[in-house]
């Protein structure tokens, strides 16, 4: 990566991560509520749906499915689907408070890490993000385009 792409993206990516989006605030409701574990098992199922979109820009498929109404379309109505569904939980769960000892029961880990991940990977707004936002980077110049993006995915 040559230093016209990488000083402009690190500010870029700086910017982007000083911001916090919903999963990062997902993260922090399940490290405050649940414990620190579960905190991290949810962010490194967030982060591994980031990186699901990072491989699918590379490859050129988030294009596709952007592309596609139809696509798009039954990602936007999964996502939406998946969200009624959290609000469900939350609602069934009539905002009860469990005392501390109590908190790491219910989901195991492996459940969070899986929620955390569905819910990046649904995400139609991250598709958006990532087809947006690395593009501007890519220097056609510098070879591979997909290679180019797949690092700048990671960075981010």
């Amino acid at each position: 990566m040559s230093p016209d792409q990488f000083f402009p993206f690190l500010i870029a990516a700086v910017l982007v991560t000083l911001s916090p989006g919903p999963d990062n605030l997902m993260v922090l409701g399940v490290g405050i509520s649940r414990g620190r574990a579960q905190g991290v098992s949810f962010g490194l199922g967030c982060a591994l749906g980031c990186l699901s979109h990072t491989l699918l820009a590379a490859l050129g498929i988030s294009a596709l499915i952007a592309a596609s109404p139809l696509a798009f379309g039954a990602l936007k109505i999964g996502g939406g689907l998946y969200l009624v569904w959290l609000g469900i939980q939350a609602w069934r769960s009539q905002g009860q408070i469990r005392p501390v000892a109590e908190q790491g029961r219910g989901e195991t880990l492996t459940q969070l890490f899986a929620k955390g991940l569905i819910a990046n990977a649904i995400n139609p707004k991250v598709v958006l993000f990532f087809l947006s936002f690395l593009p501007q980077f890519v220097l056609t110049a510098r070879g591979p385009l997909g290679w180019q993006t797949a690092q700048l995915g990671l960075g981010v």
